[in-house]
């Protein structure tokens, strides 16, 4: 995918969770190159910087540069028994009102419910146990449409 970004926020590697077009970007010339594109609350990881800069009024210097990016990795702790790296699943998240330390992980920020994803890689128990007393394993997820 294409979108534009900030100038100094333009470099490989950098990482964004997208929160959704502001208001002047809805009457913007390139607000299909830009911001149509992209699903709020979602994370990208941008893979390659283009030579191509344009006019922008909502970032700082007010450039923008043409950037190529795939949807970014996300950590999140998921039922155990679905951990096996390479695999596909359909992302649930548990039915759980407490907000503990692990929260975050539980409802990684970036996925949303029965996303589907593949499994990047296991990154081990959560040795720490969870209070409603589920069997977690955190894992890299990436979504995969």
């Amino acid at each position: 995918m294409i979108t534009l970004i900030g100038e100094d926020l333009a470099e490989v590697g950098l990482s964004f969770i997208f929160d959704g077009p502001a208001k002047v970007c809805e009457s913007c010339r390139f607000k299909a190159s830009c911001v149509d594109s992209l699903e709020k609350g979602r994370k990208y990881i941008i893979n390659n910087v283009k030579d191509i800069t344009q006019k922008c009024p909502i970032h700082d210097g007010g450039i923008v540069k043409a950037v190529e990016i795939d949807y970014g990795d996300v950590k999140g702790l998921i039922d155990s028994k679905k951990v096996f790296e390479g695999s596909n699943i359909t992302l649930s998240l548990p039915d759980c009102d407490l907000d503990c330390i692990y929260h975050h992980l539980c409802f990684p920020e970036g996925l949303f419910e029965n996303d589907k994803c593949i499994i990047i890689k296991n990154l081990g128990k959560n040795e720490s146990g969870c209070l409603k007393g589920f069997q977690l394993t955190k894992a890299c997820l990436r979504i995969h449409l």
